[in-house]
């Protein structure tokens, strides 16, 4: 921790500014690699097959608690579906259509920021090396003769601290950002794929009901 004081301190107050940046990074990488782990990871084909069983014996209402135990978008898809499963395709097909636009954006929410947090800090650290090396300057021009080295040597890691954070935070978002993009996009396409065999499901089961 000391250690970690003093290169924020030698850094200049454009540090404390990356140390803010570094701080939302980390906590939007860790509330979507919980979203993903957690509340978005169900498996959509397991789940599809546990409702296909419960729609094909005709429990529907227990249908609809399983999916009401959990909030992860395939459950939302499949509640909205199962709940007007009585008022015919039609009435199926928009409700899962309109839910998927819903629950769609959750799934690549604050993912996309990263890119731009990343850009943000290597701004702010390259802001802060162009500082550091005018102070740096600056004050050589109008030290001492025996003074110059030291303020020379400490302009220049004031300069240097600030890219090494910059770039640090930079890679680390584009790094969360490839991996999150990554989950983002196949946990959309599990999504669409689970919304249109669920459809296809409920309109037989709907075809099966009228004709009975």
């Amino acid at each position: 921790m000391q250690a970690l004081a003093q290169f924020l301190e030698q850094g200049g107050t454009l540090m404390y500014v990356n140390l803010v940046v570094s701080i939302i990074t980390l906590a939007i990488i860790a509330d979507r690699a919980i979203f993903f782990l957690g509340k978005g990871s169900v498996n959509a084909k397991a789940f599809l097959e546990q409702i296909r069983k419960l729609v094909l014996a005709n429990n529907i209402d227990r249908a609809v608690k399983l999916c009401s135990a959990t909030e992860a978008p395939v459950a939302q898809v499949a509640r909205a579906g199962l709940q007007r499963v009585h008022r015919g395709e039609i009435a199926i097909a928009q409700s899962i259509e309109e839910t998927l636009v819903d629950v769609t954006p959750l799934l690549k929410k604050r993912v996309q920021v990263l890119w731009s947090i990343a850009n943000i800090a290597t701004l702010v650290g390259l802001l802060g090396t162009v500082i550091g090396l005018i102070r740096a300057f600056g004050a050589v021009a109008a030290a001492k003769p025996e003074e110059r080295s030291a303020l020379l040597a400490k302009g220049i890691s004031e300069a240097l601290n600030n890219t090494a954070m910059g770039l640090s935070i930079a890679v680390t978002c584009i790094i969360a950002h490839a991996f999150l993009s990554s989950a983002s996009k196949k946990q959309v396409g599990d999504l669409e794929g689970f919304a249109l065999k669920l459809e296809n499901l409920l309109a037989e089961s709907a075809q099966g009901g009228a004709k009975a």
